[in-house]
């Protein structure tokens, strides 16, 4: 039972975070730009829109435009790869760096209201 409710609360903090995501002034980003997204930020580099299909198991159209995107964002950028002009480099950028910064505080206050929220529930089951 333990299990079922960490469960619920991971995807309570899931759901609360998308849904500040969408509310906010800001980019409002696919399941898919939000992985690659995530994958570029919290996994070491260089990434590479092959190295990204590999790693997210879908093909490198789908890369490119999810990429697309984060770069219309400026979320992300591509950059040729000086040491072979065939590759591609994705590149983190600043403004990248600001939407996870406030991506982690917005998941910070979902957890905490997600803690909350179980307590209250325990003590009223055990009571």
């Amino acid at each position: 039972m333990a299990t079922q409710a960490n469960s619920d609360q991971l995807v309570g903090i899931l759901r609360d975070t998308v849904v500040a995501l969408v509310r906010r002034d800001g980019p409002d980003l696919s399941a898919r730009q939000l992985g690659v997204f995530l994958t570029v930020y919290l996994t070491d580099g260089p990434h590479t829109v092959r190295g990204l299909a590999a790693e997210l198991n879908v093909s490198k159209p789908a890369i490119t435009r999810a990429l697309d995107r984060l770069g219309e964002l400026d979320l992300a950028r591509r950059k040729v790869d000086p040491m072979d002009r065939r590759s591609v480099l994705v590149q983190r950028t600043l403004k990248g760096a600001a939407f996870l910064r406030d991506m982690r505080s917005i998941m910070t206050v979902a957890e905490q209201t997600a803690r909350e929220t179980v307590v209250p529930e325990e003590a009223r089951k055990a009571g």
